[in-house]
């Protein structure tokens, strides 16, 4: 009886659960009283194991439900002029926050519209700053920007998304996604009510983006999208979508402005969007593991602090957004499944004309073709020059030729001339 005891004793601080308070129950009681609990002990085992193994199940449903197996990001910026300076930051901001969360460059397509960091005006070259107290430079060391300046068009924006790019459009500036990917679509810049300017000399209207998901859904180049607008009156880029697994939010609504924050004296120009500020603000608390969902990002802005109505779109979604996580969208978390059966690997068998012909290439020596004649360009004789009179020689000769006509004959003889 001691010894059973002292068992019990020992796995009440093993077991979780309303199976370690019975055991420790069990170690003050009689034999027949400790047998009793001992029985008891062992179904609530059974039970909390239940319970355990449905909790472990339901996280792997959770895990796998996105029926997603990667992720990108299309971050437009569409503004350009120094004024506009807060447009090129949202979008490094949130540049930066999706390549923390795990998306590679390889899966970021970044359009800015304008180089802020090279500006003239800039009083920190190299630089774009996010935070009044400039702690924070969204440029950093790493920036991979696909489409820059005059190449952020409309046409560009919507090959990107239908992928319709020519045969020598490189890999880096290409969406290549497919019916397995989660895509984020994040868009700043100048807007109004039902478009949205590029460059100050082209709109897309919401019927261009609607019909460009569609192109998208028919091609099955998305498994889910997510669309963010930062602009004035962004709720109206939304309206007219029509296209099923599509998650809008915007950062206004149709009449309001959406507007700036962080003046800095120091640039001269807002630093950020409020939207885009408090929606970074959000990310920043956000790591691969969290289990942070959309109606939390539905949330980050209130009208007290955006002065504007931010807005939501989720009629088009399957899901229900308190089951979708963050990181479906603004990370890259490669999704493991388990399996107990052995897979056999088969070595690779390599041909034997392809070995020989290999060994033959490798025993070619090698080396580098002379890309210039650099011994005849050294060696040769510079060649003549042709003269020609110095550039003021000619003008200098009419002066004189002037200055000695007025010198002889005067103003009053040029009635002659004429």
């Amino acid at each position: 009886f001691t010894i059973l005891r002292r068992q019990l004793y020992s796995a009440a601080a093993m077991v979780p659960g309303v199976s370690r308070y019975v055991l420790k129950m069990a170690t003050s009681l009689s034999c027949f009283g400790c047998l009793v609990t001992f029985i008891l002990f062992g179904i609530l085992l059974l039970f909390d194991s239940a319970i355990a193994f449905r909790e472990v199940e339901a996280q792997g449903r959770q895990f796998f439900q996105s029926g997603h197996t990667n992720n990108w990001a299309v971050l437009v910026c569409t503004s350009r002029f120094w004024f506009n300076y807060r447009h090129v930051a949202n979008t490094l901001s949130v540049y930066r926050s999706v390549k923390r969360l795990g998306i590679p460059d390889s899966h970021i397509v970044l359009m800015l519209a304008d180089d802020m960091a090279c500006n003239p005006r800039n009083p920190k070259p190299a630089t774009v700053f996010s935070h009044k107290n400039m702690e924070l430079n969204v440029y950093g060391d790493d920036v991979e920007v696909d489409y820059r300046g005059y190449e952020v068009t409309v046409e560009n924006f919507l090959r990107v998304l239908t992928g319709r790019l020519p045969p020598s459009t490189p890999r880096s500036k290409r969406l290549l996604s497919d019916d397995r990917s989660n895509i984020l679509i994040y868009m700043t810049g100048h807007g109004g009510n039902g478009f949205l300017k590029f460059q100050d000399s082209e709109e897309i209207t919401n019927v261009e983006l609607a019909d460009a998901f569609e192109q998208m859904w028919q091609k099955r180049r998305y498994n889910e999208l997510l669309f963010i607008i930062d602009t004035c009156q962004g709720a109206s880029m939304y309206e007219r979508f029509y296209s099923p697994n599509i998650m809008a939010l915007a950062s206004s609504q149709v009449g309001e402005d959406s507007l700036s924050h962080q003046p800095d004296l120091g640039i001269g120009v807002h630093l950020m969007d409020r939207y885009t500020y408090y929606l970074l603000e959000f990310l920043e608390g956000i790591h691969p593991a969290s289990q942070a969902n959309m109606n939390d990002l539905f949330q980050v802005c209130p009208s007290s602090l955006c002065v504007s109505t931010p807005g939501h779109r989720i009629d088009l979604f399957q899901r229900n957004p308190g089951s979708v996580l963050i990181t479906d969208f603004f990370g890259s978390v490669r999704k493991v499944e388990i399996t107990t059966e052995t897979l056999k690997l088969h070595a690779v068998t390599e041909d034997k004309s392809l070995r020989s012909l290999n060994k033959e290439i490798s025993s070619e020596p090698l080396k580098y073709m002379e890309q210039l004649p650099v011994a005849e360009i050294i060696h040769q004789k510079p060649k003549p020059k042709d003269w020609h009179p110095p550039s003021g020689f000619i003008l200098g000769m009419w002066s004189l030729i002037l200055l000695v006509f007025f010198k002889t004959y005067g103003i009053k003889h040029m009635k002659h001339i004429f």
